[in-house]
């Protein structure tokens, strides 16, 4: 292990690997112990030959990762994401095996994390700020027009993307792959109501960061100026605190825990992955002006007084 991996890091990935090795090991004993898993978790697919790939490749070589083996960090990990992607397709055309799939999915998650722990002592978030999503700050308009436009345009896409098209289709493939929770009807009123409050309250800090900050909440054109004013005076988030209830709300209204799943991941990652970065770019940028709105505005909880003023 290279001196530059921080022990602690890396402790942490090698004992997810080793909990991923007995899981395995425990998992093929009920698969050929129980009718129910088998069918739930393979479907149709023949154990023995699934397991004479899986066991050496998943359960034996988690254990050598745990042992601190590089080169079976990256085979677990890439075998892992490997048999979570087949086994989707599978179970999508067969509507077999869903249960196998997330379990597969969950696994393939926690490889990846724990195999960024053992190779680089900690999580790449910054790889996900690259090229195009780096960030830099808006260009300099005479008015904020060009910057409410642009920022309505992101808007739409990023709603019909992140609100509309990928809570459709995890709502479709739970639906296919018989994983369904079966929410009570009532939810869906519910979850109607929290997306409109969602909606006005994620429109009316966009603008607010449009025309006062003169930027927009894409990373590649950011405020010029820090806000705090509108619904920046309650909360230092309040777009993502937005974007976060109105995914859950989606997922009420399509009866999808799946969804609802999937909006609070978005929050872990906004939370732990973009947020940091975020504040490091505004303090940066912003100094001693950001430092003390951070200290005075919580980031997700709205405080009960709101922070005084108006862009600084």
């Amino acid at each position: 292990m290279p001196s530059t991996v921080p022990a602690s890091h890396a402790s942490w990935g090698r004992c997810y690997f080793a909990f991923q090795s007995m899981a395995g090991l425990a998992w093929w004993i009920l698969v050929f112990g129980s009718i129910w898993v088998r069918d739930t978790t393979l479907g149709g697919l023949d154990p023995v030959l699934v397991a004479i790939f899986d066991v050496p490749l998943f359960v034996i070589a988690s254990a050598a990762a745990a042992l601190g083996s590089r080169v079976a960090v990256k085979v677990t990990a890439g075998w892992t994401v490997t048999v979570a992607v087949v086994l989707a397709l599978y179970a999508t055309i067969t509507t077999q095996a869903g249960w196998g799939v997330l379990l597969m999915g969950a696994a393939s998650a926690g490889s990846l994390v724990a195999a960024c722990l053992m190779i680089f002592g900690r999580v790449p978030t910054e790889w996900i700020l690259k090229g195009p999503f780096a960030f830099r700050a808006a260009g300099e308009r005479v008015t904020a027009v060009p910057h409410v436009a642009s920022t309505m345009l992101q808007l739409l896409f990023f709603w019909g993307l992140f609100l509309g098209l990928i809570p459709w289709i995890l709502a479709f493939l739970e639906q296919r792959w018989g994983v369904t929770a079966g929410l009570p009807a009532w939810v869906g009123a519910v979850g109607a109501s929290v997306f409109l409050l969602g909606s006005a309250l994620g429109v009316s800090s966009a603008i607010t960061m449009s025309t006062l900050g003169r930027g927009t909440p894409l990373p590649s054109a950011m405020p010029n100026r820090l806000v705090i004013a509108g619904p920046y005076r309650w909360v230092r988030n309040p777009m993502a605190v937005a974007g976060i209830g109105q995914g859950v709300a989606v997922g009420l209204m399509l009866g999808s825990w799946m969804v609802i799943t999937y909006a609070a991941a978005g929050s872990l990652v906004w939370n732990y992955a973009v947020r940091p970065l975020e504040e490091a770019d505004l303090e940066g940028r912003f100094g001693e002006d950001f430092r003390r709105y951070r200290a005075n505005v919580q980031c997700w909880i709205p405080r009960l007084r709101a922070q005084s003023g108006s862009p600084l």
